[in-house]
C-alpha cells in the first residue's frame, strides 16, 4: 500500500511517520513537497524512523507531484501555501484593525483558504487521474472545514481530520484515570468551533460530573471562564476563546510575537536537529510545534477506512446531510462518526442548544462565502466573507481587511495579479 503525504516537507511529518512506522509498517510512505532541501532532510529522518522501528516498508520522497500521487491508496494533505511568512501576515494584519490574529479563525482563516483551496483542488484532480481506484483523500490542511467542503463539493472521496478531539479525549482519560479506548466524546460543531456535549466512559456520560467537580481543571485546559462551561453545559475547545473572549485575546496578543514567528523559530531548530544523521526518533521539541496526537488520529482513521476489522468512532469533518438540522445538507461539520471502509457516518445528536447552534450556523454561513471567494475570487466576495464572520462583522474592518488580504496574497491569487 502506498500512502502519499502532500506537504511531506513539513516539520510535522516525523510525528506522522512515527505513527505509520508502528501501525502500517509494510506501507510505502511517499513524501511529496516542492521544497527540495527541506524534503531531503525530512525524508532522511523519516526513513531512519522507519528503520528504527524495524518496519518492512519504506519511506520515499519526491518533488514530482504526479509521481508521488501515482498508485497511492491514500493521499494525505498537509499544506501551508506561502509558508510561515504568509501565516505571520495572516496573524499580524487583523490586529491592526482590532481583530484577533489567528491562522484558521477570522481573517487568517479566510486568507489561508484563499491561497489553499485552488491548490488543493488541483492536487485532488491529479489524484483522481493517477491514484489507485477508490483512493481516500485525508485532509489535515487548515482551514480543514472549508478545504474539506471544497473537496467534497467537487466530488472527491475525502474526509477532514483535526487533532482537537483526540487531544481532549486523551486528556480526559488521564483526568479520570481510565483507558482512552473507554472514552467516547459527543463532539459537535465545525472545525475549530467545537464543543464536547457529552463524555461517555463505558457508556455513562461523565461530563455533568466533571463540570461540577473539576471546573478549575477544565477551564484551565480550554482557557475559558467556568461560567461559560456552566452556561453551555459543555466543554468547548480552546478555539472558542477567540469568540467568547475576543477582546481579551487581542489585548493579550498586542505587541507579542505572533504564533507564526514562534513556530518559525521552532522549525528552524527542528530542521537543524533533523539533519543529524544519528537522529532516529522524533525529538521532544516537536511537541512545541503543535499537532499533538496527530499521528494517532491519522493512523486510527486510516485503519478504520481501510480495514473492516478496525471500524470505530472518530471525530472527523464530513457532509452534514441532516445531522445538524439547522444547517444545509452540504455544510461540512466536525462530529463524532462511525468510520468503516464505506466512509464516515455521523452519530445521531439529540439536539444542540441555541447558544451553540446560533454560532455554528453563523460561522457555517461565513464558510459558504469564504469558499465562494476562494474558488471564484474577487474583492467583493472577500469583503462579503469578512463582513459575515462573527469576529469581524463591521463594514470598516471588513473594507480595510479586504484590501490588506488582497495586497498581501496577490502572488497566490491568480485573479489579483
Amino acid at each position: 500500500m502506498k500512502i502519499a503525504v502532500v506537504g511531506g516537507g513539513s516539520t510535522y511529518t516525523p510525528e506522522l511517520v512515527d505513527g505509520f512506522a508502528r501501525l502500517f509498517p509494510q506501507a510505502e510512505l511517499c513524501l511529496v513537497d516542492p521544497i527540495v532541501d527541506r524534503l531531503e532532510v525530512i525524508g532522511g529522518l523519516s526513513s531512519r524512523i522507519f528503520g528504527d522501528y524495524g518496519a518492512s516498508g519504506r519511506v520515499t520522497w519526491t518533488s514530482d507531484l504526479d509521481a508521488g500521487l501515482s498508485d497511492a491508496s491514500v493521499v494525505i494533505l498537509q499544506l501551508r501555501v506561502g509558508g510561515q511568512q504568509a501565516r505571520i501576515s495572516d496573524e499580524t494584519l487583523p490586529m491592526e484593525c482590532g481583530c484577533v490574529g489567528q491562522e484558521t479563525t477570522g481573517f487568517g482563516g479566510l486568507a489561508k483558504a484563499m491561497r489553499t483551496v485552488p491548490v488543493v483542488l488541483d492536487i485532488a484532480e491529479r489524484a483522481a487521474r493517477l491514484a489507485a481506484p477508490g483512493a481516500w483523500i485525508v485532509n489535515f490542511t487548515n482551514p480543514v472545514g472549508i478545504v474539506t467542503r471544497a473537496l467534497l463539493d467537487a466530488g472527491h472521496r475525502a474526509v477532514g481530520l483535526c487533532n482537537v478531539a483526540i487531544g481532549l479525549e486523551r486528556w480526559i482519560a488521564q483526568l479520570l484515570d481510565v483507558e482512552p479506548s473507554s472514552v467516547l466524546l459527543e463532539h459537535v460543531g465545525l472545525n475549530h468551533l467545537t464543543w464536547e456535549t457529552a463524555v461517555y466512559v463505558d457508556g455513562v456520560d461523565r461530563l455533568p460530573e466533571l463540570l461540577e467537580s473539576r471546573p478549575d481543571e477544565l477551564t484551565a485546559k480550554v482557557g475559558l471562564p467556568p461560567r461559560i462551561l456552566r452556561s453551555t453545559r459543555s466543554l468547548p475547545s480552546y478555539y472558542l476563546r477567540y469568540y467568547y473572549c475576543h477582546d481579551e485575546v487581542v489585548r493579550e496578543e498586542t505587541g507579542r510575537p505572533t504564533r507564526g514567528e514562534q513556530v518559525a523559530a521552532i522549525e528552524s531548530e527542528l530542521l537543524r536537529m533533523y539533519a543529524d544523521p544519528q537522529l532516529t526518533k522524533k525529538p521532544k521539541l516537536l511537541e512545541e510545534r503543535g499537532g499533538t496526537y496527530y499521528s494517532e488520529a491519522a493512523v486510527g482513521l486510516l485503519s478504520s477506512l481501510l480495514n473492516p476489522s478496525t471500524a470505530g468512532p472518530h471525530a472527523v469533518n464530513v457532509c452534514n446531510n441532516g445531522t445538524l438540522p439547522f444547517l444545509p445538507d452540504n455544510a461540512v461539520i466536525e462530529v463524532t462518526c462511525d468510520v468503516n471502509t464505506e466512509g464516515a457516518h455521523p452519530r445521531p445528536i439529540a439536539g444542540v442548544e441555541p447558544g451553540l447552534s446560533g454560532l455554528i450556523a453563523a460561522v457555517s454561513a461565513y464558510e459558504d462565502l469564504a469558499l465562494d471567494a476562494a474558488i471564484r475570487g474577487g474583492g467583493e466576495r472577500v469583503y462579503a466573507a469578512l463582513l459575515s464572520h462573527p469576529l469581524i462583522g463591521q463594514h470598516q474592518a471588513a473594507e480595510v481587511l479586504t484590501d490588506k488580504l488582497i495586497a498581501a496574497n496577490a502572488e497566490h491569487l491568480a485573479w489579483a495579479r
